[in-house]
């Protein structure tokens, strides 16, 4: 079974036709900035960090983006902001995409076996490391649902106490304790 990656194009990447039917408009990096609602700042970090590579340059230097480059920003900005991916994460996964790109490329160049089993094996290495990335990125994300559900019922043991007519101060079942000024001894306690 054949997945289609989600994971955006890499820069100058095999996805790039050689030559568009139309000019694409390029945008300044104020335009991208207020398009995606990030800073100018961070997207030159994430140049600097090499997750991005403008696609081209003005005569008086100014980073100018394609619409390729835009949709990478938005694919770095949603696993950033909503998966909570790092920087570091992210240029990982992005740089096993294009090298994932790249031997699929020269896979299909190649009729040498001990080639193709070389790149097959580096692609499974790579394949690897975003199943691991990915499994960590699931388990602190359990980890997180599970603390938030705890603390969710630790409310509704509040709110129970207070509709049985308690102040909602019930001891803490880890250490014994019960909130300061806390009796420990509302009505619903005694009733259970």
């Amino acid at each position: 079974m054949c997945v289609k990656s989600t994971l955006p194009p890499a820069p100058g990447g095999p996805d790039v036709p050689a030559t568009p039917a139309t000019p694409a408009r390029l945008l300044r990096i104020q335009e991208v900035a207020s398009e995606l609602g990030l800073t100018t700042r961070s997207i030159r970090y994430y140049e600097e960090l090499g997750l991005l590579n403008p696609a081209a340059r003005s005569q008086g230097a100014y980073r100018l983006y394609d619409a390729s480059d835009v949709e990478r920003l938005r694919f770095i900005k949603a696993l950033r902001d909503d998966a909570g991916f790092s920087l570091a994460e992210i240029g990982q996964l992005l740089e096993d995409e294009a090298a994932r790109a790249r031997t699929r490329e020269a896979f299909h160049h190649s009729a040498d076996r001990r080639e193709r089993h070389a790149l097959l094996s580096d692609s499974l290495a790579r394949a690897d490391r975003q199943v691991a990335i990915l499994r960590a990125k699931m388990e602190r994300l359990q980890e997180m649902v599970a603390a938030a559900a705890v603390r969710r019922e630790r409310l509704r043991e509040r709110l129970a106490d207070i509709a049985a007519g308690g102040t909602g101060d019930i001891p803490d079942l880890a250490s014994g304790s019960v909130a300061p000024g806390a009796t420990g001894s509302s009505p619903s306690r005694a009733a259970r």
